[in-house]
C-alpha cells in the first residue's frame, strides 16, 4: 500500500510540475482578462502562486525524496563495500 501511495504521489507531484511550467504559456500575460476570472486572480500574482506554487512545491518534495533515497543507497553500498 505504502509503494502504491508513493507512486500515486510522484505522478501527481509530476502532473502539478508539468502544469506548473505549461501555465506562463497558457495564459497571455499581458492581457489581464485572459486570467482575470481564473482561481487566483484578478492578479497576476494570484493566478501564477495558485496555478504554478503547488508545481514548485511537488518539485521540492520529490527532489527531497529522491537526495534522501540516492544518500540511503550509497551509505548501503559503501557499507557493503567495506569502505
Amino acid at each position: 500500500m505504502k509503494k502504491f501511495l508513493v507512486g500515486f504521489g510522484i505522478l501527481l507531484g509530476l502532473y502539478l510540475i508539468a502544469r506548473a511550467a505549461a501555465e506562463p504559456f497558457v495564459i497571455n500575460m499581458t492581457d489581464p482578462a485572459s486570467y482575470r476570472l481564473d482561481w487566483g486572480g484578478p492578479s497576476l500574482a494570484g493566478v501564477l502562486l495558485v496555478h504554478c506554487g503547488p508545481g514548485l512545491v511537488s518539485a521540492a518534495l520529490i527532489g527531497r525524496g529522491l537526495h534522501s533515497w540516492w544518500r540511503r543507497r550509497t551509505a548501503a553500498t559503501l557499507s557493503r563495500d567495506g569502505r
